[in-house]
């Protein structure tokens, strides 16, 4: 199983960097990508279109869910974003590491399109696709 994170899913609905569609596109063929709560309120958040907001809705609820965040979840987030700042890694939204610190904690390899990841994959155990 894998995450994939809103700038993928971006990414991957506007056709864009053909690097990250093509990874998303084969975990999806595989029956390998879940979606967590953060991520599809980032996603729906953004669409304008309602027939577009259904469509993606319906794909993205398909897929198998995770809670991503909850006390003990946010608790780890904080110090893991702690553990960053003390490292010179500044990650510029709390949700990616939010959403990272889930994904390294469950073991979910993560698929996505933004640097904030990659600065923080090495030093929380992120494992990136």
């Amino acid at each position: 199983m894998v995450i994939v994170d809103t700038s993928a899913w971006i990414e991957y609905f506007r056709g864009g960097l053909p690097r990250v569609v093509n990874k998303v596109d084969l975990c999806l063929e595989q029956d390998l990508v879940g979606i967590g709560d953060l991520v599809y309120c980032e996603v729906m958040q953004g669409i304008r279109v309602t027939r577009e907001r259904n469509e993606v809705s319906a794909l993205l609820l398909s897929l198998p869910r995770f809670d991503m965040v909850g006390f003990s979840m946010a608790e780890k987030s904080a110090s893991n974003y702690r553990l960053l700042r003390s490292r010179g890694v500044t990650v510029r939204k709390t949700i990616d590491v939010l959403i990272g610190t889930f994904c390294a904690e469950h073991g979910l390899p993560l698929i996505h399109s933004d640097s904030d990841f990659d600065l923080m994959a090495e030093h929380i155990g992120l494992e990136i696709l």
